[in-house]
């Protein structure tokens, strides 16, 4: 998720987006080298809004995978399958992020919460 797109949201504007079908994705690529195949993940989180798709964001994985993934015997053919539908929805990491980001208001009003000394 490139922060400057949605820092400036307020909780009750991502909560509105989210209650729409908004959701959080990353994308899966895979690079093969003869026998050996990598799947992994991306870096970043991706919003996608309720009105946009998903491969806005998808499209460089997909490429990456359709390039480089096809040559890992067994495993570089199966893997890039995958990824290929992977990159026009995302994997939905919505509840991931929700929980995380409750977790860390919940530490917030934890340390609030705690009296230096005692």
């Amino acid at each position: 998720m490139k922060p400057s797109e949605y820092e400036n949201w307020s909780s009750d504007q991502l909560n509105e987006e989210l209650l729409k079908g908004g959701k959080f994705v990353v994308y899966t690529y895979v690079i093969s080298i003869l026998i050996l195949t990598f799947r992994r993940r991306s870096k970043n989180i991706y919003f996608i809004r309720h009105d946009e798709m998903a491969i806005k964001h998808g499209w460089p994985y997909l490429l990456i995978s359709l390039v480089c993934g096809w040559w890992g015997i067994p495993w570089g053919p199966i893997y890039t399958i995958g990824a290929f539908f992977q990159a026009f929805t995302g994997k939905n990491v919505t509840e991931d992020v929700i929980n995380h980001v409750n977790s860390l208001y919940d530490l917030e009003e934890i340390e609030e919460t705690t009296v230096p000394g005692q």
